[in-house]
């Protein structure tokens, strides 16, 4: 079955090149020419992955995410524009999992979209991290905390299970992104910061004295082994 793509981008020409290389390539693709159009289509339907533009009128690309994931962890490849690395930082930090900068050949859009999407599937049989009231479940890519389900998105989900495989160990900030998978997202230390914030508030760990992610000044981040 074909994995369903919301596209969602104001420019026309470039929309329909895209589409078409998408399908060429086995997605199955639903069109959106702004964020409003976007958001009435992701409410009516369902996708696998959104690939999104930053630059589009009215409703940008970064507030269309940041409406996304008030309510869905879907993956989203975000296209940028070349060198504006603040849209890129915004953008993952409002919670897209990927970007890719323009110009952007369509085989990579391809590479980038099918590794998003395997993002979204763990190849770990199995795999099970139980950390106090807080578990991790890899395959299934759920994290609840005292039964309850915890909203995490596609990158924090990576990041919270590359320090539970390394629980009681400190990651070094610079390598976090790495062991996590998503080295190719890197945009500066800042990034990894706000992406750990965003992990404490969702496991209800205290930002101003965390027990569950602990930060080791200047050097990067261990998760407890006992979650507390």
């Amino acid at each position: 079955m074909a994995q369903r793509v919301l596209l969602i981008d104001d420019d026309v020409r470039l929309h329909e090149l895209l589409a078409s290389y998408l399908e060429q390539n086995g997605f199955s693709i639903t069109g959106a020419h702004d964020g409003p159009r976007g958001l009435a289509a992701l409410a009516t339907g369902t996708f696998d992955a959104i690939v999104l533009d930053v630059m589009m009128p009215g409703m940008d690309g970064v507030e269309v995410v940041r409406r996304i994931r008030a309510k869905s962890s879907i993956p989203i490849l975000m296209l940028t524009a070349r060198g504006e690395e603040a849209d890129r930082v915004v953008g993952l930090e409002m919670g897209a999992d990927d970007y890719i900068a323009k110009p952007f050949s369509p085989r990579e859009l391809v590479a980038r979209l099918r590794a998003v999407l395997r993002r979204g599937r763990s190849e770990t049989s199995g795999e099970r991290f139980v950390l106090g009231d807080i578990v991790i479940d890899v395959p299934g890519r759920v994290v609840s905390v005292g039964g309850r389900p915890v909203d995490l998105t596609g990158i924090e989900f990576d990041i919270l299970v590359a320090l539970g495989r390394r629980a009681g160990r400190v990651v070094p900030r610079d390598a976090l992104l790495e062991a996590a998978g998503r080295a190719d997202v890197h945009v500066g230390e800042r990034t990894v910061d706000v992406h750990i914030s965003h992990l404490r508030q969702k496991l209800g760990d205290d930002p101003r004295a965390p027990k569950l992610i602990k930060t080791v000044r200047g050097v990067g981040y261990v998760l407890t082994k006992d979650g507390a």
